[in-house]
């Protein structure tokens, strides 16, 4: 990708760029939003009500978690420092395909690792939901997550956030505006779940689940009497296609009573529970609600 002044572009967006670490989960990368010590990155990235935060200078802060949104998978982070090198942001809108891009992040313990590639859609994709991404064409590995893709400018336009089918998805910078903002908070559940296809020869076998890989202490799970190992199937109205349809569950605030479908043990027989949500106002985590 020839693109003048490329280098002076790359190390601006390096310094914007952070190494997160967060419990004993490994790292991540996160986005300095504005220069008085608000950073965005992956919800994912970050568990609990604290994180760590080191600056392309290696300085480094201990980040209060200002909020999440497990179904935009974004978090808010803030720093006590000033004077940052926050990054500049592009309206997503505006991207087509065939655009090239940059990625910054912390792969696999390299920091500042920099990889180009051009935008290949914009849209939801199949199987995962129905939000928008902005899909490109750039190599991403385990610590990338929450790092910014930006245009041939610098200007990010998204945050990276998963790889699937050969493609990096990063959720579009006008959704973060809008989560920074404060807009249509959901619901928590409060579990990390994996897709699966139930096994053949039990209970509803072959068809699709979301099984819980983890679920939060005080969360309305853990309050349902819901345990790692179970496997949701769906609502009483709905059955679960994708990861998705569990985020549309979640979706709103109010309060409201939820029945699921679940399995366990020997997987053998559905069972149902009613799990109370949009009661509590937490800070999430997990991989999924």
């Amino acid at each position: 990708m020839a693109v003048t002044g490329f280098g002076e572009i790359a190390e601006q967006l390096r310094r914007a760029t952070v190494l997160i670490h967060s419990g004993n989960r490994g790292s991540g990368s996160g986005i300095i939003w504005s220069s008085d010590g608000a950073i965005v990155t992956n919800a994912h990235v970050v568990r609990g009500s604290l994180a760590r935060i080191q600056l392309w200078d290696n300085r480094e802060f201990e980040a209060t978690i200002a909020s999440r949104d497990w179904r935009r998978d974004l978090a808010a982070l803030r720093i006590a420092a000033n004077n940052l090198p926050a990054a500049s942001v592009a309206d997503s809108s505006q991207i087509r395909p065939g655009e090239p891009v940059i990625a910054i992040g912390n792969p696999l313990g390299f920091v500042g690792a920099l990889t180009t590639g051009v935008i290949r859609a914009v849209g939801p994709l199949r199987g995962i939901g129905s939000q928008p991404w902005v899909q490109a064409g750039v190599r991403l590995a385990p610590g990338n997550s929450g790092g910014p893709l930006a245009d041939a400018r610098g200007r990010v336009i998204g945050v990276n956030t998963m790889a699937a089918g050969g493609l990096a998805l990063a959720i579009p910078s006008n959704a973060v505006r809008d989560f920074l903002a404060g807009n249509a908070p959901d619901a928590w559940l409060g579990v990390r779940v994996h897709p699966v296809r139930i096994p053949r020869g039990t209970s509803r076998g072959g068809a699709f689940g979301l099984v819980l890989l983890e679920v939060e202490q005080g969360s309305p799970a853990a309050s349902a009497s819901l345990l790692p190992g179970d496997i949701l199937l769906g609502t009483e109205e709905k059955r679960f296609v994708s990861v998705g349809d569990l985020a549309d569950t979640l979706e709103g605030r109010h309060p409201r009573l939820v029945r699921f479908e679940f399995l366990r043990g020997n997987y053998q027989s559905i069972r149902r529970v009613a799990v109370r949500l949009g009661d509590q106002v937490v800070s999430r985590s997990g991989i999924a609600a």
